[in-house]
């Protein structure tokens, strides 16, 4: 193991051991059971019926596209497709769970098996996929302030959800915050899920438990909820870990339950002992038949996968020769990775063009809150911009200042460099009298340098940048003070 994964896994003389269950809301139009809208944000209560508001004597129908959808999860997370598979009732009583259960999947899922590659630290580790299972959601309990009593939203009930169950493979934090965004990555580029944690379409749910070093036996576990963004898996996780160290250092012991991470305080909180799977009375739904996949439907959906994350990361490594870092980050989100391939295709050289994305294109993305699809940037226009810094007419300092104005305005490189005087000065004549003046006005820099002071070297390039506005080809500048300071 090397120090980076040491320092990863390793809890003084303890380790973690994390387990994750990903809820992805499927990107269906009706929900899994009937013909209710499953759009986000409308009326309370407005998309319901007597099915998924659970009405005595409705018959629950299933949905093709979820299967399918499911059934492209699994394949895209190397999963073995069951050619039988069976949903279940799983029984509890909440208020925002009308039918009294909920359908899922129990002993005979649709996908086991499979396993998702995940970089951390420069390192690639697998992570195994326990199972994949279909479910419907249960609705929306709505808690306020004033009086002693909460609502109920029944609009989600019924909504297509894949349980994607990982083996307790993960182990830190920072895995599991990696492990989301692959998750997330992967259900996007399929197009099952829109991966919106805020609205609740990609949620978390994480086992956690801690070991000594070179134990085999696993620990008590607890179950962290209330986890919907990749910084706050991290942090309950980094959290829960400590705690239950300190429950053991202090001569406690851990014990089985369920927590709740509150986001607010930074600390985890107990909710209630934790469910074992006969307190849910699993038992086989007896209003759906048992499930048979057609291996023609397989072969099929198998066929029409996207070319996905990982093997995206390998291609623009080997065809753009990018650095694992670089790759991992453009090939996180689809359509950034078609804006980088198509800057590219434009004329941009891979890694500048990977530099510029990284850099400046994230960093005004984020500031003006808009993701790669509303850049009001061209991959064309980026490309374009690059090769004026290519030819020599604006450095890369001023291209920063021509790129800011292109995001603002919309307008080419080109056009923004005629319209501010941008225009990079390489004649040398012109240069040369800038660096004459200023080393005539920094007489006793000079003799500093010329003493052997080499760092003022930057002192001198940055008075004669100002001299010039920044517009000094820096190569001719370093050129031309060099020979002068011998």
């Amino acid at each position: 193991m090397s120090e980076d994964r040491k320092q990863n896994t390793v809890y003084g003389k303890y380790e973690a051991v994390i387990g994750l269950e990903v809820h992805a809301q499927m990107q269906t139009d009706t929900k899994l059971f009937c013909g209710c809208s499953t759009k986000f944000g409308s009326g309370p209560n407005s998309q319901t019926c007597p099915v998924c508001i659970g009405m005595p004597g409705v018959l629950p129908v299933l949905n093709r596209k979820a299967v399918e959808f499911a059934i492209k999860t699994g394949l895209a997370m190397h999963c073995s497709i069951a050619p039988y598979s069976r949903f279940a009732r799983k029984n509890y009583f909440y208020p925002d769970l009308p039918k009294g259960y909920q359908i899922s999947q129990y002993e005979l899922p649709l996908c086991v098996g499979g396993h998702i590659e995940i970089l951390v630290e420069g390192t690639v580790r697998k992570i195994g996929i326990t199972r994949i299972h279909m479910e419907d959601d249960a609705g929306k309990n709505i808690h306020e302030a004033k009086g002693n009593y909460s609502f109920v939203d029944l609009n989600r009930a019924g909504v297509p959800l894949m349980e994607i169950v990982s083996e307790p493979d993960i182990r830190s934090p920072k895995e599991a915050a990696e492990y989301m965004r692959k998750v997330r990555s992967i259900v996007r580029y399929l197009g099952v899920c829109d991966g919106n944690m805020e609205q609740g379409s990609l949620r978390c749910d994480a086992n956690v438990s801690i070991r000594p070093v070179g134990q085999e036996t696993l620990g008590v576990k607890a179950e962290l909820k209330n986890m919907n963004s990749f910084r706050f898996v991290e942090r309950a996780l980094e959290y829960e870990i400590k705690r239950q160290i300190k429950v053991i250092e202090d001569g406690g012991k851990v014990v089985q339950e369920t927590r709740l991470w509150d986001s607010a305080a930074g600390v985890t909180q107990s909710m209630r002992s934790k469910e074992e799977a006969h307190d849910y009375r699993y038992f086989p739904e007896p209003d759906l038949v048992p499930m048979a996949t057609a291996p023609e439907l397989i072969a099929e959906i198998k066929a029409g996968l996207p070319e996905l994350p990982d093997d995206k990361r390998k291609r623009f490594v080997s065809q753009f020769g990018l650095p694992e870092y670089d790759a991992e980050l453009l090939t996180s989100e689809k359509a950034l990775a078609a804006w980088y391939e198509s800057a590219v295709s434009e004329g941009g050289q891979p890694k500048a063009v990977s530099n510029w994305i990284m850099g400046e294109v994230m960093r005004l993305l984020n500031e003006s809150n808009k993701t790669i699809e509303e850049c009001p940037i061209r991959p064309g226009q980026l490309a374009a911009m690059l090769r004026l810094i290519d030819n020599g007419t604006i450095s890369g300092k001023i291209a920063k200042t021509v790129f800011e104005e292109m995001f603002m305005s919309g307008k080419d490189a080109e056009t923004v460099v005629k319209e501010k005087g941008l225009v990079q000065i390489s004649d040398e004549g012109a240069i040369e009298k800038a660096v004459d003046e200023v080393l005539a006005k920094s007489a006793s820099e000079v003799e500093r340098f010329r003493a052997g002071d080499d760092k003022l070297l930057g002192f001198f390039v940055g008075q004669v940048m100002k001299a010039t506005k920044g517009k000094a080809n820096p190569q001719l500048l370093n050129e031309l003070l060099r020979k002068k300071l011998g």
